[in-house]
């Protein structure tokens, strides 16, 4: 929604500086952030090995105008917002769950429940009428006979179904094989979600009477909650020193901010896992898909490395801290060679062989 604290958010966690305003559609045009993913990993291996250069993996955050009743009809920027949303991964909602006399609510009142009704709703929508269109391509083809195309039009009239219930594309349970019948469609209600409840202060803690509302409405969507405040996201944003913003995250109790939360959370939704190589030019972060191999692996590299892939050799985290140096872990026969089937593991320090 409009006025939930999405650009203060967005502007506290990347350089990409939104306009934040206490005016709905304040956002027009999406703002994209490209923020270094924290991973206290990479400051070990700093230590150990001494590169010229530390990477870190990156996460892109897009902030993307509030969405109000009837946008899945064109009211407000609807159109242009459920446009740009089909591109991303997951989405995170942000919610408000604060009360602030000063900051105007479309709706009159905080109601973080009805709130994130109004959009499941709008999306849901949108996405019915995407799914309509397509019935309508293939119910011609499977009135023909075709057979690929009977057993589309099943999943899509299943699709059907859900939405018009009111219910999110994602609660649907279908093999992989079947999900193909969407998976040119992007619905926008198949998306993973976060839910960021953003609160006032004194709650950041432990939440307030609204997050709690909120979590018993999501109970059943296998989404997250995280409760985040903007205003002191703001704060720490403009803090330079590492050991000021841990200072200040004390000051409310904190152990970690909520950036830390929302990119720990985004990674678990959606399923990915870091790797590292690791050398005297440069220490980087790699980010893939839980479940890759090495082949695969390598690819997020360069093309080259997966098509030419010979064997990676693998160095767990915990023995590199034993054994300081690489050379002194090959020594320790700590250094495993793995082939085509090694399925790469969060933390793993890599090195490819491959030839093209």
């Amino acid at each position: 929604m409009p006025n939930v604290g999405k650009s203060t958010l967005f502007n506290a966690l990347s350089n990409a500086k939104a306009e934040a305003a206490n005016y709905p559609f304040c956002t027009i045009e999406p703002n994209v952030g490209v923020i270094t993913v924290p991973d206290e990993r990479l400051k070990i291996l700093e230590d150990l090995v001494h590169p010229e250069r530390v990477l870190p993996t990156v996460i892109e955050f897009v902030d993307i105008a509030g969405l109000v009743k009837g946008a899945s009809k064109g009211e407000g920027l609807g159109n242009k917002f459920l446009a740009n949303i089909r591109e991303v991964d997951a989405i995170i909602h942000v919610v408000r769950c604060f009360e602030d006399n000063n900051i105007v609510h479309v709706a009159g009142k905080v109601d973080p429940v009805a709130d994130k009704e109004i959009i499941d709703t709008e999306l849901q929508l949108k996405d019915l009428e995407s799914v309509e269109k397509k019935i309508a391509k293939v119910e011609r083809t499977a009135k023909a006979g075709d057979a690929k195309a009977k057993k589309e039009l099943a999943v899509l009239i299943q699709y059907k179904d859900v939405l018009e219930a009111g219910k999110s594309a994602r609660t649907l349970s279908l093999s992989a094989e079947d999900k193909l019948a969407i998976e040119d469609l992007q619905l926008l209600t198949d998306k993973p979600v976060i839910y960021a409840a953003n609160v006032e202060e004194a709650s950041v803690t432990s939440g307030n009477k609204f997050v709690e509302a909120l979590k018993t409405a999501v109970k059943d969507e296998n989404a997250q909650v995280v409760i985040i405040s903007a205003a002191i996201e703001s704060q720490i944003a403009e803090l330079t020193e590492e050991e000021e913003k841990i200072e200040f995250l004390k000051e409310y109790g904190l152990n970690e901010s909520g950036l830390n939360k929302l990119i720990k959370a985004s990674y678990y939704l959606l399923d990915l896992v870091t790797y590292f190589t690791a050398g005297v030019k440069e220490v980087r972060a790699w980010t893939i898909k839980k479940g890759w191999k090495a082949p695969q692996a390598a690819g997020v590299i360069h093309s080259d490395f997966e098509k030419g892939f010979i064997r990676a050799e693998v160095i767990k985290l915990d023995d590199y801290i034993k054994y300081k140096t690489e050379a002194a872990c090959k020594d320790a026969g700590k250094m495993t060679v793995e082939g085509k089937d090694y399925i790469v593991q969060d933390g793993d320090i890599m090195h490819f062989r491959f030839n093209v």
